[in-house]
């Protein structure tokens, strides 16, 4: 393990789509989301994974999501403290979709032998992940605890901006996310929008584009805009959803577009998300440091 002088953890839930890969050797901690089917129940990242869902949406089936256990969270906690921690920087999955960052910061007042700040990502998936990995450069770097606490993990989450598209609104219509006409209309015309997260938490669609080939184009032309033509410190991260070689072509084009970047961090969508967008999503966001 690095350097981690303040003998911080971080934790999330599995909507922040880390794979192991991009845990490995980090003090990050992952609670699961349920996902309920019609063959039992499921843990997001334990035992069903993005593919099962896209496998079972495609054969007619509409599993449901569902908070984390409590004792979970519980458990989770006291593993972190067991493996020597301290203190917890938790990042959770936006309060506008999910009651799981009001359930972790119920446990965290309870706790009196960890130090737990609680944050309300108001973002998902991409915006999380990336988050996090920025936390841990900077614990590494020797950030402080109070710094990071009331200084930087505000302004991380303040400061990213993702942006994804999913290729079918049929499963948001089936969830009850959106409206029938609203989905008809957008099949028929061949509507592909673009989706990011509001101030509040709540996923909005800012952007449409007409059939599939836009897409990478205007997810370039957002993070330009949002970058503009200051010389601001930035990360770059992109996630897909059953869509590795569309996101494998925007990440050559983002990063010619934008080459600039500290970090560039790419992951692949968690099962609990992809109930509600199926596959065929693929997004990308800009994350500035300063």
């Amino acid at each position: 393990m690095l350097p981690n002088p303040w003998k911080i953890a971080l934790l999330t839930d599995s909507c922040a789509d880390l794979p192991p890969q991009l845990r490995e050797g980090k003090p990050i901690y992952v609670v699961p989301l349920r996902i309920l089917c019609q063959d039992g129940e499921y843990q997001d990242g334990v035992d069903i994974h993005a593919p099962d869902i896209y496998r079972r949406l495609k054969a007619g089936e509409l599993p449901r999501t569902s908070l984390p256990d409590g004792g979970t969270i519980s458990d989770t906690l006291d593993r972190i403290r067991a493996d020597g921690y301290e203190r917890v920087l938790a990042v959770m999955l936006s309060g506008g979709l999910s009651g799981t960052c009001n359930m972790v910061r119920v446990q965290a007042e309870q706790r009196e032998d960890l130090e737990i700040a609680v944050y309300d990502s108001r973002s998902g998936s991409l915006a999380i992940g990336v988050t996090l990995l920025q936390l841990w450069e900077e614990i590494q770097a020797g950030a402080s605890w109070e710094e990071l606490k009331n200084r930087r993990t505000p302004f991380l989450i303040r400061n990213i901006f993702p942006f994804f598209s999913v290729d079918t609104l049929e499963y948001l219509f089936r969830g009850g996310r959106i409206g029938r006409i609203t989905a008809l209309a957008g099949t028929m015309l061949h509507i592909k929008p673009i989706v990011t997260f509001a101030p509040d938490g709540q996923l909005q669609s800012i952007a449409k584009v007409r059939g599939r080939r836009q897409v990478q184009e205007k997810i370039l032309t957002l993070i330009r805009e949002k970058l503009g033509s200051g010389r601001r410190r930035y990360n770059l991260g992109m996630a897909n959803g059953g869509a590795p070689a569309e996101m494998a072509e925007l990440g050559e084009k983002m990063r010619r577009a934008f080459p600039h970047y500290e970090h560039f961090w790419a992951a692949e969508m968690d099962a609990t998300l992809s109930v509600y967008i199926g596959d065929g999503v693929i997004g990308g966001g800009i994350q500035f440091l300063d």
